[in-house]
């Protein structure tokens, strides 16, 4: 079944609707984030407050949901209260396909307004409805989805409840989250304390079989899948570690080894995998004191390396713990480490029960508790408070995760433009580029915007991130085809949606000074045999490097889409002449 309709919630008013889809935004959006761009920019008046009732929450699916290779995702799309910019962002589990198969003609679920008091969206057994929910109010995610035994449930944990900026939305009692940029403070800003959807997951359509079945072995064949398959995100910390890019003790030192929290760290703890029976498994589940997790990459790279922790126990205890709370982990990590730095707490780095500590005082934000106020608004807004600028790096007010970016110019050039802040989930050309000398400007600036292109496809698809590989020829044409769904040219899609979130950033008051990193990555790495060692982020390199970056996008000199460009991509051409300041956390 075609999907040509969204479910459209407000919580102000109580009410649940379907509504069509306009053909020509589905042709070209397609869904996910380039569709929840798209009514985020035609619905959101500038610098509206990120956790007030005008703000869109969109759960947002693809027109392949439920028929992809890999682990089905779905794209929590909205204003980030984190950075006051766009967010994206994805998780997987079974929340996704019991979505889909819940909704089965929608592309997603429109929420906005606020309800009175806590309040479920129930999807999948009938109408849609709006339930109460007060019985949930502060529990955790485990404890909310226990709730609902019959469905999988997306929902916020105490975090999302008090507003912390960085909140997650979680699904399948903690297992996966829609982590960076605060879904989750949105989504509790709005007294929405779950999405539980009932219905059973999709089949995949007779039109698509051979298809799924090709690109299933295919990407069990491929780098990415045997990639997955060893390790899960968990083998990044030992790829950042032993090619000298990988942050430690709050990004005071660089970290060499990883003996105790690295890949055979954590297969050695692990009791097994998720979904084992697939070709590629997912990740490893590692029991806690607190019951059961399944740690990723950025767990120990930020509650690791990062708290100066080298014990993989440690770590999966902070990330169960983060996990329960619904609390990003990266951004958690870095709050905890500038806490540290900047002398605000009694313990050092290396101290489980001291982070584990301010991580909860953070999460549940109590009255009177000034220092983990200021870090639930993120390390930007603390250090605005309280002092102590640049001991944690952010772009955008979002936190970087654990690729020192001076290990490759082009991963510079990708954390600075990306569109949501400090991600690097847009594009990573670090993984290719530290290891050779011979990339140039136009070698880096092909790779980071051909991947921001590309992702920004495969993110309106809503693929796994690690399946769409397999896609990555064709940005999943031949699939849109076999299934009668209408598309424009793809790298045109690409470059449209990348363009779109561009102008809504610029709307909210985001230009060329935006697009920096901060003056501590001009020092170079420490020396030594690793690939990345002794390199530096040359400030006058990386302008010319986003000069050349914005030309390739036909962008002007402060970064803002040209009218001209606008136009050649059939999109709206409003950009403002003055921009005002960007509505972040602490406005």
């Amino acid at each position: 079944m075609t999907r040509t309709r969204v479910l459209r919630v407000d919580l102000s008013a109580g009410t649940v609707a379907f509504e069509p889809i306009p053909a020509e935004w589905r042709r070209r959006y397609l869904g996910g984030k380039g569709l929840g761009a798209r009514y985020l920019y035609e619905e959101l008046s500038p610098g509206a407050d990120p956790r007030g009732p005008e703000n869109l929450l969109g759960f947002m699916l693809g027109p392949l949901s439920g028929a992809l290779p890999g682990e089905s995702r779905y794209a929590a799309v909205t204003k980030s209260p984190l950075t006051g910019a766009f967010l994206d962002s994805y998780s997987g589990g079974t929340f996704p396909d019991r979505l889909a198969g819940s909704l089965a003609d929608c592309l997603g679920v429109l929420v906005t307004g606020a309800a009175e008091e806590p309040t479920a969206l129930v999807v999948g057994d009938g109408d849609p409805r709006l339930e109460p929910a007060g019985d949930l109010a502060d529990a955790d995610t485990v404890a909310t989805a226990e709730a609902y035994p019959d469905a999988a449930v997306a929902c916020v944990g105490p975090a999302g409840e008090s507003g912390v900026a960085y909140a997650t939305i979680a699904s399948d009692a903690g297992d996966h989250h829609a982590g960076r940029g605060g879904a989750g403070a949105v989504m509790g800003s709005k007294n929405l304390k779950a999405v539980v959807a009932r219905g059973d997951p999709p089949a995949v359509p007779d039109a698509l079989a051979d298809l799924h079945e090709e690109y299933e072995a295919a990407f069990a064949d491929d780098d990415a899948g045997r990639w997955q398959t060893a390790g899960e995100t968990l083998e990044s910390i030992d790829f950042a570690a032993e090619v000298g890019v990988l942050p430690a003790n709050g990004w005071r030192d660089t970290a060499a080894a990883v003996d105790g929290i690295g890949i055979e760290a954590a297969a050695e703890a692990a009791d097994g995998r998720e979904h084992p029976e697939d070709d590629v498994p997912g990740g490893f589940r590692v029991e806690t004191d607190d019951g059961e997790t399944v740690p990723r990459g950025a767990a120990p790279m930020t509650l690791g390396a990062g708290l100066g922790m080298d014990d993989f126990d440690a770590v999966a205890a902070l990330g169960e713990a983060c996990d329960r709370l619904g609390v990003d982990v990266i951004t958690a990590g870095n709050a905890v480490a500038w806490a540290v730095r900047a002398d605000e707490v009694e313990f050092d780095f290396g101290d489980e029960d001291g982070a584990r500590g301010l991580i909860e005082r953070i999460a549940r934000r109590a009255d009177g508790d000034a220092l983990a106020d200021a870090l639930a608004e993120g390390v930007d807004a603390a250090a605005e408070r309280r002092g102590g600028d640049d001991l944690v790096p952010t772009v955008k007010s979002m936190e970087l995760p654990a690729y020192d970016p001076r290990g490759a110019l082009g991963m510079a050039l990708a954390y600075a433009t990306s569109d949501r802040g400090g991600c690097h989930r847009r594009a990573r050309p670090i993984e290719e580029e530290v290891f050779r000398e011979d990339w140039d400007t136009a070698r880096r600036v092909a790779a980071v915007v051909g991947a921001q292109n590309a992702r920004a496809v495969l993110w309106s698809l809503v693929v796994d991130d690690f399946a769409g590989e397999t896609l990555w020829g064709d940005l999943g044409a031949e699939w849109l085809d076999a299934l009668g769904v209408a598309h424009d040219d793809l790298a045109r899609t690409g470059e449209r949606i990348w363009t779109l979130v561009r102008l809504f950033n610029a709307r909210e008051g985001f230009d060329r000074a935006d697009d920096e990193l901060p003056p501590r990555f001009a020092d170079p790495l420490p020396e030594g045999d690793a690939p990345a060692a002794g390199r530096a982020v040359d400030p006058a390199a990386f302008a010319r490097l986003l000069d050349a970056y914005y030309a390739a996008r036909e962008w002007d000199d402060d970064g803002l889409p040209t009218p001209e460009r606008c136009r050649s991509l059939d999109l709206p051409t409003d950009v403002l002449d003055g921009h005002p300041e960007p509505s972040r956390a602490d406005d």
